[in-house]
């Protein structure tokens, strides 16, 4: 059963000062989860007088991008375009930095603001770096211990922990991560994760419409046939899983298909390398629905409508708790064990046979299913944004802070 969040009631927001001029804050995103994660943060500052926010993509997931901001009530200022068909990572984050200078001249923002550990959010805080201008990192102090694992999104977050001024954790664990690593303890800060922010924010709008073709056991409407069963949304993506490793993947969820008791969705990823390893082994099976990938309000929509999560995306770790559905974290690393310390989440690795055993036990055990579906949010009460603009803000605008010149 999923828990819809209520909507806060009014209260003193901290940001809601007036400054003139206003602070300029560059929000740099390229991907849809830096889209769904920073659009909160965009939307406290479109509110607040004290701040002007501008919105730059770098266009890393650009045919992504561009419905989602849409969705998420976000415009963008510009779109860098940088993106090649397979380029290297050394490619992409040389024309970023280049492509992300210039328009930090031009703009000239008091603050930039990265999200978690793509290379836009990388070569973000490397172009403000460079120009002496404060980043903030939204989504700061996530580790695995691993720096090839996930690959390069631990290299990238450790880079940005070097250079930002503004660390916004998560969690605790988070932030003691960042302390551990020599940050001072001022400089850090746990506000939660925005996602469940934009999570609450999507739900309240009513929009959406679970992708579904069965009737299911979830909450929610789904389109298409009458068939009861259990309803299974698969999300995978991962660089590191792409290859044989995607292959059996794609093995274990055409078994689980097999069964006969089950739907299972993949809303496919636009990368080539992940359709390449996942259309071949479940394309045409009469249990697996094969989506384009869906807009926000009809993804929230299904998340809301399964009874079951497998994937190997770290922000859908965050989501699916908040809604009590279990979730099967299809990687050999987390650096979200915050749902698996809940016992809402656990952590099964690649290996086919894994994945299908753990997935299994859970659809044919209903007491197993009903305690990892318990409506936990180890990731936040949905008020990230809030304390991450105030504490911009505050810091913005105390005495003696520098500021940047404005453009004419």
């Amino acid at each position: 059963m999923a828990v819809l969040p209520q909507r806060h009631p009014a209260r003193k927001r901290p940001w809601n000062v007036r400054a003139d001029p206003p602070i300029r804050a560059m929000i740099v995103l390229g991907t849809r989860p830096e889209a769904i994660k920073l659009a909160p943060v965009v939307r406290a500052m479109d509110a607040s007088p004290a701040c002007e926010p501008l919105v730059v993509s770098s266009g890393q997931h650009r045919e992504m991008l561009a419905p989602i901001l849409a969705d998420l009530d976000v415009k963008a200022h510009t779109d860098l375009a940088v993106m090649r068909d397979r380029q290297r990572l050394s490619g992409l984050t040389g024309r970023l930095v280049t492509a992300l200078d210039a328009i930090i001249r031009l703009e000239r923002p008091d603050v930039v603001v990265v999200q978690g550990d793509t290379t836009t959010a990388l070569c973000g805080a490397l172009a403000a770096s460079y120009e002496q201008i404060p980043v903030a990192h939204v989504e700061a102090g996530l580790r695995t211990g691993n720096l090839y694992n996930p690959f390069p999104e631990e290299l990238n977050r450790r880079l940005i922990g070097r250079i930002a001024r503004w660390h916004f954790a998560p969690t605790e664990r988070a932030a003691a991560h960042l302390r551990a690593e020599g940050i001072a303890g001022p400089d850090v800060m746990t506000t939660g994760n925005t996602v469940i922010d934009n999570l609450h924010w999507m739900l309240r709008q009513g929009k959406g419409e679970a992708a579904f073709r069965t009737t299911g056991t979830g909450t929610g409407t789904g389109t298409g046939a009458a068939v009861a069963g259990k309803r299974i949304l698969v999300t995978l993506h991962r660089r590191e899983n792409q290859g044989s490793g995607m292959r059996g993947l794609a093995r274990a969820v055409r078994r689980l298909a097999d069964r006969g008791d089950c739907e299972v969705l993949l809303p496919l990823h636009k990368s080539p390398a992940v359709r390449e390893a996942l259309l071949p082994g479940l394309s045409g099976h009469p249990g697996v629905t094969i989506r384009e990938p869906l807009g926000y309000p009809d993804f929230t929509a299904t998340l809301a409508a399964c009874d079951l999560v497998l994937t190997d995306s770290g922000g859908v770790q965050e989501e699916a708790p908040s809604l009590g559905k279990p979730v099967l974290v299809l990687r050999a690393t987390t650096e979200r064990p915050e749902a698996i310390d809940a016992g809402v989440a656990q952590l099964v690795g690649t290996d086919p046979g894994e994945v299908y055993a753990a997935a299994s036990r859970l659809l044919d055990d209903p007491a197993e299913r009903d305690r990892m579906a318990r409506a936990v949010n180890p990731f936040g009460d949905g008020r990230a944004a809030e304390r991450i603009v105030g504490a911009m803000v505050r810091d913005c605008l105390r005495p003696g802070a520098v500021r940047c010149t404005a453009p004419d």
